[in-house]
């Protein structure tokens, strides 16, 4: 059985620990059995991009990665 978790997709949080200690931004996705949720802007990381029929360049893209659920805080308002 899951935990409850206290912060939901949509709401405004603050990063309290970790390399984007001070930034906000909106959750994007909560992952419940990680214990983790996905803020927008925070802990963006370089993947690679292979050329397909629509993207014909590839390159890189930047992505959002996980951030334990204890190292935000959300934000009233």
């Amino acid at each position: 059985m899951a935990t409850k978790l206290k912060i939901k997709k949509g709401d405004k949080v603050k990063v309290i620990a970790g390399d984007d200690k001070g930034k906000e931004g909106e959750v994007l996705q909560v992952l419940p059995k990680k214990n983790a949720v996905l803020v927008s802007g925070c802990k963006l990381a370089k993947k690679t991009v292979k050329p397909t029929e629509e993207n014909k360049e590839g390159g890189f893209k930047k992505k959002e990665m996980p951030i334990d659920i204890s190292n935000v805080q959300k934000i009233e308002g």
